[in-house]
């Protein structure tokens, strides 16, 4: 597996994680519960932009990871 495979794999993953912690801040009765997994979500969702620029870089600078 190549590294732009291994990067595209893991944003796959956290949006997996984002949308859970997204569920569970909805579906939370505890209110600091609630404020907790919607703060990080939001943190995933910025871990999230960061990969998904690594990803573009990866494909601009190694022609052969585009696409993969």
């Amino acid at each position: 597996m190549t590294i732009a495979s291994n990067v595209k794999q893991c944003l796959s993953t956290l949006n997996g994680i984002e949308a859970q912690l997204s569920s569970l801040a909805l579906n939370s009765l505890d209110e600091e519960a609630k404020i907790i997994f919607h703060e990080t979500s939001l943190l995933i969702g910025d871990v999230k932009k960061d990969l998904q620029y690594r990803v573009l870089e990866l494909e601009r600078h190694e022609p052969q990871y585009k696409g993969s």
